[in-house]
C-alpha cells in the first residue's frame, strides 16, 4: 500500500477544501504549508500584494513542519492560482524540499482561469512523474459540495487504484 500525503498551501480556504476531501477519499496525511509571517492580508489590497510577491519571485518563510516528504510514495500537490503561477509558499517549499522520483498528483484553485499553471508546476517538480491533474474554479463560492464531489470522484478514478 501506497504512503501518501497531501500537501497544500490555502490562502482564501478553497485549496484547503479541495485537498482535505481527496485526503479523505485516499486516506492520506495532510501537509498544510503555513507562512511564518502572512502580511499579505484578506482585503482588496491582497491581490497587488500576492501579485507583487509572484513577480519578484519572493521565498516566504514557512513554519517548520514534521512530515518527512521522503518515507512517502504519493505526493499530491494543491495550490491557489496567483497571476497563473503557484503560490509563493509553493516556491519556498519546492526549493526547501528535495523531491524527485516520486509519484505527483496537482490539483489547484483559481478564480478566472488557471493561465500556465500546470507548465509552471511540472517545470518545478522535474525529476518526479506526474500522474494526475485538476483544477477547481473558486470550489467555495460556486456549488462547493460539487466541486467536493468532483475531487474525490477524480481521488478515486486516479489516484486511489493506485494501492
Amino acid at each position: 500500500m501506497l504512503k501518501k500525503l497531501v500537501i497544500y498551501y490555502t490562502f482564501e480556504g478553497d485549496t484547503k477544501f479541495i485537498g482535505d476531501a481527496i485526503a479523505e477519499t485516499i486516506d492520506a496525511d495532510i501537509l498544510e504549508l503555513e507562512l511564518v509571517k502572512d502580511d499579505i492580508g484578506k482585503d482588496y489590497v491582497k491581490h497587488f500584494l500576492g501579485e507583487r510577491q509572484v513577480l519578484m519571485k519572493t521565498k516566504p518563510l514557512l513554519k517548520p513542519f514534521n512530515k518527512d516528504i521522503t518515507s512517502y510514495d504519493l505526493l499530491v500537490i494543491g495550490t491557489p492560482v496567483w497571476s497563473g503561477t503557484y503560490a509563493p509558499a509553493l516556491r519556498t517549499f519546492f526549493s526547501e524540499t528535495k523531491i524527485t522520483g516520486k509519484k505527483i498528483a496537482l490539483f489547484y484553485c483559481f478564480t478566472v482561469k488557471p493561465g500556465r499553471i500546470s507548465k509552471r508546476l511540472r517545470k518545478a517538480l522535474k525529476g518526479n512523474k506526474i500522474i494526475a491533474e485538476i483544477g477547481f474554479k473558486d470550489p467555495l463560492k460556486h456549488d462547493k459540495e460539487k466541486d467536493r464531489q468532483k475531487a474525490q470522484n477524480w481521488a478515486k478514478e486516479n489516484l486511489a487504484k493506485l494501492d
